[in-house]
């Protein structure tokens, strides 16, 4: 399972530093420049647990949730906590950077949700091209907060939100990408991300843990697109239903915990998001035509 890629694995993956070598400050929020990307790690296609917001000056395929955007030129970029995402560079360039933050860095400040604002609404296309002036202005606002990242101002993270607060309104104003990259079918790529949003959701690791994802509207919704587009898509490239591979994964997963696992048929019921056990019963059977204890080694 491709878990959640937690702000300090990000470090650890791309710098080789570990949260106890990190400041406080970082932690939180943190600016990284172009070229320091380009001695990192590659980026993977997965959903990452802090926020995004990216200044790149190149070509580059953004893909996002199940949309693919090309740009050859300069852009701004938002990326939500929750929708996988990758950059695909097809032309090296090291000037740009990107900042990421935790949610708290914003909601504990403003006292409100970073959730709530459009520009990081689900569904939203977060791509914006820029022109010459629109690409100063995003410059001048970066460099900003990269003197205050660098500065031992007291109070400078108030300084930084403000920046921020200042490009997202920016953006706001700016018509975001229309033009999807339609070499990649819609429908591939959104069967793509859901099979990565549903590997995701496994393995489950213990009994107490709250479940993830578990119905068809659910996937739809973290994806941005009707639940009927959805179950279009996936029946064209899979011949299955939404719901008939959430079914056939949570059957896999179920038989998986029924033969290596030393948990009781309640606890692997309970951990597969099932009120309670009778209602696991009769999903298996139904699946597999045998009781669950038939698979206990």
């Amino acid at each position: 399972m491709e878990k959640t890629e937690t702000y300090e694995a990000f470090y650890q993956d791309k710098f080789d530093q570990k949260p106890d070598e990190l400041c406080s400050d970082i932690m939180q929020f943190n600016m990284i420049s172009a070229k320091q990307c380009l001695t990192g790690a590659a980026i993977r296609y997965r959903r990452r647990d802090f926020y995004k917001v990216s200044f790149l000056k190149g070509h580059y395929l953004l893909h996002y949730g199940d949309k693919s955007l090309e740009v050859n030129g300069t852009a701004l970029a938002f990326f939500n906590r929750e929708v996988p995402y990758t950059i695909e560079i097809l032309e090296e360039n090291d000037i740009g950077g990107y900042f990421i933050f935790r949610e708290s860095y914003f909601n504990d400040y403003y006292r409100s949700n970073i959730r709530d604002l459009p520009i990081f609404a689900h569904g939203n296309k977060p791509i914006y091209l820029l022109n010459k002036s629109q690409e100063k202005t995003v410059d001048q606002i970066f460099k900003k907060i990269h003197q205050e990242m660098e500065s031992d101002y007291e109070f400078k993270h108030d300084l930084i939100r403000s920046q921020m607060i200042t490009l997202i309104h920016f953006a706001n104003k700016l018509q975001p990408m229309q033009v999807l990259y339609q070499r990649i079918d819609a429908k591939t790529r959104i069967t793509t991300v859901f099979n990565e949003l549903l590997d995701r959701q496994f393995p489950v690791e213990s009994a107490n843990e709250e479940f993830g994802l578990r119905s068809a509207s659910e996937f739809a919704e973290r994806l941005g697109v009707h639940v009927n587009y959805l179950n279009r898509a996936l029946r064209s490239t899979t011949g299955k239903t939404t719901t008939e591979l959430i079914a056939e994964r949570l059957t896999s997963e179920a038989i998986a915990l029924l033969k290596h696992s030393q948990w009781n048929i309640a606890e692997i019921s309970y951990s597969l998001g099932f009120e309670d056990p009778s209602h696991f019963n009769h999903f298996f059977k139904k699946q597999t035509s045998q009781v669950p204890s038939s698979f206990r080694l």
